[in-house]
């Protein structure tokens, strides 16, 4: 049979070992619970965690609660982070843009940004936090990713709800980010309109 897909570390006995090709694993006889990366995984994961090895080797795909959700301060800190990668891109931008044009347009340039910025980070959000990463660049370094109440990863719909509904959790005078404090799951009030969770990654 013809081999597909990428090739695999295995662990064996503990002790990684191959790279082995998805027919080598087959014929490895790799179970569900074997320990298993890629060169494009950060971590080992359980194979049948790994979607091109439940559909090749025929594994059920797991269904695990989400156990262990995002502290209000890796949520504060990968916001803060995403604040300085999308405002620090558009002050490089606006730095290399005012070179080349007369002082009016610099004014309407650095006040453009004030509507500009906000606006780039919400569709940085959107489609981040739907994307096969489940996270921002912040939320990446953190450590932490959005998924649905049952761990998947969110569709670009709900990604929009989500983010939209922060608008609520700002009209609260901030009220609705402390609800995390108060909440089982750590649920801000937008992730409770929205029917998401942040949790640590691989740990869910």
């Amino acid at each position: 049979m013809e081999s597909a897909g990428n090739t695999y570390v295995l662990v064996i006995n503990g002790k990684p070992q191959g790279p082995y090709s998805i027919d080598e694993l087959r014929s490895l006889g790799v179970k569900p619970g074997d320990f298993v990366k890629s060169t494009g995984m950060d971590d080992y994961k359980e194979a049948h965690e790994v979607a091109e090895l439940r559909e090749l080797l025929h594994f059920a795909k797991p269904h695990v609660s989400p156990q262990y959700f995002a502290s209000f301060d890796q949520r504060l800190l990968a916001s803060a982070l995403d604040w300085f990668f999308v405002c620090g891109t558009f002050i490089i931008l606006t730095f290399i843009a005012i070179v080349f044009v007369d002082e009016t347009t610099r004014i309407i340039i650095a006040f453009s940004m004030l509507a500009i910025v906000p606006v780039a980070k919400l569709i940085y959000h959107i489609i981040m936090e739907c994307s096969p990463k489940q996270a921002t660049y912040g939320k990446q370094i953190l450590r932490i990713k959005v998924c649905d109440m049952s761990g998947e990863r969110i569709s670009p719909g709900r990604s929009i709800a989500r983010n939209l509904a922060k608008i609520f959790s700002v009209l609260t005078a901030f009220l609705g980010y402390l609800m995390s404090f108060f909440n089982r799951k750590q649920q801000c009030l937008h992730d409770v309109i929205a029917g998401t969770l942040v949790v640590k990654d691989r740990l869910v």
